[in-house]
């Protein structure tokens, strides 16, 4: 079979980042980060977080082949943020807001668990 092996997907190779960061050069405050083996699900989690930034023009990610396992998101701030800035932000508020809908469902299913 031509189709590359499963654990290509998720497995990121050595000598690999899982995040790499590049400068636009043509336009102010943009850039592109290149995110491995991640596909829709991680790359519209987050482009829907970037949106939610007051400081973020443009907020958009692509997957450049279906046998590439990685997207390409691409950010734009206004001159108060930094691109770099907006990522890392919005990435702390997904694992804030993914640890509280861990702890609330955790919390219902203790008391459920309990009931029966």
């Amino acid at each position: 079979m031509n189709a590359p092996d499963r654990y290509e997907r998720f497995v990121v190779p050595e000598g690999v980042k899982k995040v790499s960061y590049e400068r636009d050069t043509k336009i102010m405050n943009a850039a592109t980060f290149t995110v491995e083996r991640e596909d829709h699900t991680i790359g519209n989690i987050v482009r829907m977080q970037l949106h939610r930034d007051d400081s973020v023009l443009f907020a958009g990610y692509k997957l450049p082949h279906p046998l590439q396992y990685k997207i390409l998101l691409r950010i734009q701030t206004t001159s108060q943020s930094s691109p770099m800035q907006a990522y890392n932000q919005a990435i702390n508020d997904l694992d804030k807001e993914l640890d509280h809908l861990k702890n609330q469902f955790e919390g219902e299913l203790a008391k459920h668990t309990r009931d029966y």
